[in-house]
């Protein structure tokens, strides 16, 4: 690979000219007390942070971005840190996913703007990943992706307990009465009990973990636990290795293929992974210029079984997969899938970094012949399409109880979940366990955002029967760590005119998985009845950012991307006078 010279560099744009530009350039980096010695002449690499005090995740990500720099340094770079927006689940409201796209234009924008010549990305939490991906791969400069880790296990009372996972399943036991109120604020402070993304295979290390497999962090770093001494060293490698990359000028596009996605696909169905996934992987592909589908993921997730023991398919935590060893285990277990080929950003192909793996647990970490679900029982993903979904809903079949992967049940629609929440648990409410729930004006538009409302609450009277699953559907998402028969993303979505929008109350709705099908019997001649009545009843916004989002976002089925930003296309370096 040819190697590249300081004045090849775009950061000597700002600091290399004799003119009046470059005079304020240099003199202004003093002002912040560097030596001319320390910034002059060296690549300049920024580390994209999202720290922020109200993303839990996130909170150690000051001290990695210290130990990123300490690589820099070593590896004869000059490190600037520059804060992004940190879109941290749980405290951002309506949802994190409204801003992903603010995320990946930040992230764009600050790379161009400023004179930098790489950089070492640091999220983790679930949008934060594709969302400092898209806006790097937009931007095509040598970049590396350091991951937050996942944090510590959590106990209680002799039980694993996964944050997220469990938080649900206690929360239906609450509402049940099988514990009580003193049991459940005993549980807030025992289920996250240190740093890092969520310790479940949920979207931050589904995510994460799919990224590893494409090659964007160094071999194996995803695996680490936030709190393991080896997770600021792995921090400190990615500064050095991101210099390289810069003389190299190893950039996305001379990378990141068909090939790496296809390898993110193995991983995504062998963890389990989010179906949050499969709006964010498309959208990632079409930054980079491939052609990836729901198809294309239904396909993967019919090959390749659910092989991670995590939950919430499995019995472990994230901790317990890095002990195993890791995701690099998992991917040699499961080699014949992959793309060995390609290459990844420590300048080696993923069969070459793979092939030392070790496997330590082979209850936690299992092959195709002894999968956690197999194939017959569930997949990872599973496509729907009918007059439900034209464009497709994906639900995740090896989560969902079997006897409803085939069903037919009476709909019992909400257009809000503040109509559903008031409803939900009135004992008189006429509901039964073959009920299929619905909530719409979830979507990219309609809510707007597209949150994560999809894993719809079972009323309190089924719940004290004993039902702990029912067939539930939305337009929204649903988060990572849950889990049930839950069909989400329907495409197109009910606040733009999608058929689930014309579904009404007491409407057969028909689920066939096996068959990928997902119907309502309601008469061709009584839906255009429908349709021809139907009124956009979904909040439009007349300003701020919500309002260019619904302007411009796409469908779940395309990623959920700005239609001005998600294909390849040259920008302009900014001008310097």
């Amino acid at each position: 690979m040819t190697r590249r010279s300081i004045g090849d560099l775009r950061s000597q744009r700002w600091f290399a000219s004799d003119d009046m530009r470059g005079f304020a350039h240099r003199q202004r980096t003093q002002q912040m007390g560097m030596r001319r010695e320390e910034f002059l002449g060296k690549p300049v690499v920024a580390i994209v942070n999202t720290w922020s005090d109200l993303s839990p995740c996130h909170s150690h990500l000051r001290d990695r971005a210290e130990a990123v720099k300490r690589g820099v340094w070593q590896a004869g770079g000059y490190p600037v840190e520059l804060p992004a927006l940190s879109v941290g689940e749980v405290m951002v409201k309506p949802t994190t996913m409204l801003y992903r796209n603010f995320l990946a234009m930040e992230v764009e924008e600050l790379l161009r703007s400023h004179p930098i010549d790489g950089a070492v990305l640091l999220g983790g939490c679930d949008k934060s990943t594709p969302g400092l991906l898209m806006g790097a791969i937009s931007m095509d400069i040598p970049v590396i992706y350091c991951p937050a880790g996942p944090m510590s296990n959590g106990q209680w009372r002799g039980h694993k307990t996964g944050a997220g996972t469990h938080t649900k399943k206690y929360w239906d036991e609450l509402r049940a009465g099988n514990i009580t109120q003193d049991d459940w604020v005993d549980l807030e402070s025992r289920m996250t009990r240190s740093i890092g993304t969520c310790n479940t295979m949920g979207t931050a290390s589904t995510m994460t973990s799919i990224v590893d497999a494409m090659g964007l962090t160094l071999p194996g770093a995803t695996s680490i636990p936030a709190a393991d001494s080896g997770h600021p060293r792995m921090a400190s490698a990615c500064g050095e290795r991101i210099i390289e990359m810069i003389w190299e000028d190893f950039k996305p596009s001379r990378f990141l293929d068909a090939r790496s996605f296809r390898n993110g696909l193995v991983a995504y169905m062998a963890l389990g992974g989010s179906t949050n996934a499969a709006v964010h992987l498309i959208a990632m592909a079409r930054r980079a210029g491939v052609d990836l589908t729901l198809d294309d993921m239904s396909d993967m997730a019919g090959r390749v079984p659910v092989c991670a023991n995590l939950f919430p398919s499995g019995e472990y935590l994230m901790e317990d997969f890095y002990f195993a060893g890791g995701i690099l285990a998992q991917l040699r277990k499961l080699e014949r899938h992959l793309d060995r080929d390609a290459m990844t950003v420590n300048g080696r192909t993923l069969g070459e970094n793979i092939a030392g793996a070790e496997c330590w647990n082979d209850e936690v970490i299992r092959g195709e012949d002894n999968p956690v679900v197999p194939l017959s029982r569930g997949k990872t993903l599973a496509v729907l399409r009918g007059n439900l979904a034209p464009n497709g809903a994906v639900m995740k079949s090896s989560a969902a109880n079997p006897k409803f992967l085939k069903h037919v049940g009476p709909a019992l629609v909400f257009d809000s979940p503040a109509e559903m929440n008031r409803t939900i648990d009135d004992p008189d409410l006429d509901i039964t366990e073959d009920t299929v729930i619905v909530l719409r004006n979830a979507g990219p538009v309609g809510a707007p955002g597209m949150p994560e409302w999809g894993n719809l609450p079972i009323p309190k009277k089924l719940l004290k029967q004993g039902v702990r699953d029912m067939v539930r559907i939305c337009d929204g998402r649903m988060s990572g760590t849950h889990y049930g028969t839950c069909i989400l993303h329907v495409a197109p979505e009910a606040a733009v005119g999608g058929p689930l929008g014309l579904l009404k109350t007491g409407d057969l709705v028909e689920l066939d998985v096996e068959a990928g099908r997902l119907d309502m019997r309601v008469d061709e001649k009584v839906l255009e009845r429908r349709r021809a009545e139907w009124k956009p009843g979904a909040l439009r916004y007349e300003r701020s950012f919500a309002a260019l989002y619904q302007r411009h976002v796409s469908q779940a089925d395309e990623g959920c991307d700005f239609d001005f930003l998600s294909t390849r296309g040259l920008v302009a370096e900014p001008s310097i006078f």
